[in-house]
């Protein structure tokens, strides 16, 4: 199976060699690597230049765009501005350039998508080094595909209409995979070094895009309570909560725009609801 993947980065010179070395060693080669740098002030695209002039599977490629931080948009934006270099693919990958795969990932993974003409999203799952430890990153459950290292079949990927430019992108396409009736699937041997914790410098605004999100996605209100409840209790920050509970009024009032039409939205509900549901019976 052909594989394309692309890494957008911003600032990632202290990790980018780590991730790139960690590429390199598989048993099985992606077909093509396109490192989009995104306006990077450091040595990030030097180094993405270096390995590119190494390995002709490799690309290096820039992208210009503002200084501001606008959370989801801009890295989905850089996503799809190396997609569209990207060459004829069955596997197409999102993944971070703060991340060391162990050298069988997609050896493994494409065993489960040949395996399984259904799979429409796989991945491992994410550690983060405590101590002299790596130890499982534990903001969501292990059977969801976090943003670092989604793995999409492109008939999956067409079908979802790609990536939604904002925050909750990296929940929005798992829950449009199962509208489809794709699996998706984690793989727990695979484990993944994030050398990066998510929420690493995570402001009031992170926190209200959150409760934006979840209206975008059509969780209504009480799903959005539980859910940031939940993230809340997770990061230990009552301020979480009560920060994405007004992003969600908020985009409510405002009558944002929906990543989902009412059909997706009333399946979303249904298979979170489902989901709570049955921690309980």
């Amino acid at each position: 199976m052909r594989i394309s993947i692309v890494i957008p980065a911003h600032n990632e010179a202290i990790f980018l060699q780590d991730c790139l070395d960690s590429f390199v060693g598989q048993t099985y080669l992606p077909n093509e690597v396109i490192v989009v740098d995104d306006n990077s002030s450091d040595n990030t695209f030097n180094i993405a230049k270096d390995y590119a002039q190494k390995y002709n599977w490799i690309k290096a490629v820039q992208r210009s765009s503002s200084n501001e931080h606008i959370p989801g948009k801009k890295v989905v934006d850089t996503f799809n501005f190396g997609l569209e270099q990207t060459s004829d693919f069955d596997l197409i990958g999102k993944f971070d350039a703060d991340i060391i795969l162990p050298e069988n990932y997609f050896e493994l993974i494409v065993n489960q998508f040949q395996a399984n003409w259904k799979l429409g999203m796989c991945s491992g799952l994410l550690y983060i080094k405590k101590g002299e430890n790596w130890i499982y990153e534990n903001i969501a459950d292990k059977n969801h595909i976090r943003g670092p290292i989604k793995l999409y079949h492109k008939a999956c990927f067409n079908k979802i209409g790609g990536l939604r430019p904002g925050v909750g992108w990296d929940t929005v396409d798992t829950l449009l995979a199962k509208y489809h009736d794709f699996d998706t699937l984690t793989i727990p041997e695979l484990k993944v070094k994030h050398l990066r914790p998510t929420g690493h410098g995570y402001s009031t605004k992170n926190y209200q895009s959150k409760g934006v999100a979840m209206y975008k996605m059509g969780y209504g209100l009480v799903l959005t309570k539980i859910a940031t409840l939940k993230m809340a209790l997770q990061a230990k920050s009552p301020g979480l909560y009560f920060q994405a509970i007004f992003g969600y009024l908020r985009a409510f009032f405002q009558q944002q725009p929906k990543y989902v039409s009412r059909k997706e939205g009333k399946f979303i509900r249904s298979y979170r609801w489902r989901g709570i549901w049955s921690k309980f019976f």
